[in-house]
């Protein structure tokens, strides 16, 4: 059994300078290519159920389909519940087999987003499971605007809460479809004095892929979140399946046609996060 919690994988990555993805995951296809990918690289990798892959799946659901695939996986797999925003949604992913949640906070004041995610890291680690919260907030590309971690903040919440990993907002934007500006180093080196917990970049499709390498090796971020890189995959591949199988309506040939693709472009990605040669 390769099941693996958070702190498992991310405390070797940080010794050892390298980071792990992970990996948003919205349905069976793109969860077994992340596997296989995983699995071709040698590489562990954290498969995550957002808010909108429980919305359309039932918690228990995926749980059982990320276990099934973890206990058959080669290389270490942690099944991650990400952008958990209440108490009751971290213990019903732990009842349900999950061995890292993510408590999001960062919405929050600071006193409360200490308080709230401290709570779920003791049910967490009571639990055996690891937790990852946030301080700062990562905005939305077109949308929301991110508020920047101010580093004593990140040390005083990382006393305060006894988490495993720690998501913070340096440049770092959701759902940005192309590589930005990257992300601000200088704000990244405060943080690093000032606690020694993983880092965890949420957005990680718009950080430019030289610096996710960079970084990666050279930096306390241990954990890039992936997910909109990998849905435009999905998408080129689907429409590409479409257009050349015009007549085709089985939806299980349609979507095993992209799994390939998907896993192609993940093990580029986890190749960009490994250890320098």
């Amino acid at each position: 059994m390769t099941i693996a919690t958070l702190a498992e994988v991310l405390q070797p990555a940080l010794r050892e300078g390298y980071a792990v993805a992970g990996l948003v995951t919205l349905g069976w296809e793109d969860m077994r290519a992340f596997v296989a990918a995983a699995e071709a690289e040698k590489s562990p990798v954290i498969l995550q159920a957002g808010p909108g892959c429980r919305a359309h799946t039932p918690l228990p659901v995926l749980g059982k389909m990320l276990r099934h695939l973890a206990e058959e996986a080669s290389v270490p797999v942690v099944l991650h519940l990400d952008h958990a925003y209440d108490i009751e949604d971290c213990a019903a992913a732990i009842d349900c087999g999950f061995t890292s949640v993510m408590f999001d906070g960062s919405r929050l004041p600071l006193a409360e987003n200490i308080a709230q995610t401290a709570r779920v890291a003791a049910l967490a680690h009571a639990a055996h499971v690891s937790c990852e919260g946030e301080i700062g907030f990562v905005g939305y590309a077109d949308g929301v605007q991110s508020q920047g971690t101010d580093p004593a903040e990140a040390a005083r919440f990382a006393q305060d809460t006894n988490i495993d990993a720690l998501a913070i907002s340096v440049g770092n934007v959701h759902l940005q479809q192309s590589a930005g500006a990257g992300l601000d180093t200088k704000r990244l080196a405060a943080i690093e004095a000032r606690t020694a917990l993983p880092l965890v970049i949420h957005g990680g499709s718009g950080v430019p892929p030289d610096q996710r390498r960079q970084l990666a090796q050279n930096s306390a971020i241990c954990k890039f979140n992936i997910g909109t890189e990998l849905r435009q995959t999905f998408g080129t591949a689907l429409r590409q399946t479409l257009a050349d199988a015009p007549n085709e309506f089985d939806r299980l040939a349609l979507l095993r046609a992209t799994e390939a693709p998907l896993m192609q472009a993940t093990r580029k990605i986890l190749r960009q996060l490994s250890p320098a040669p």
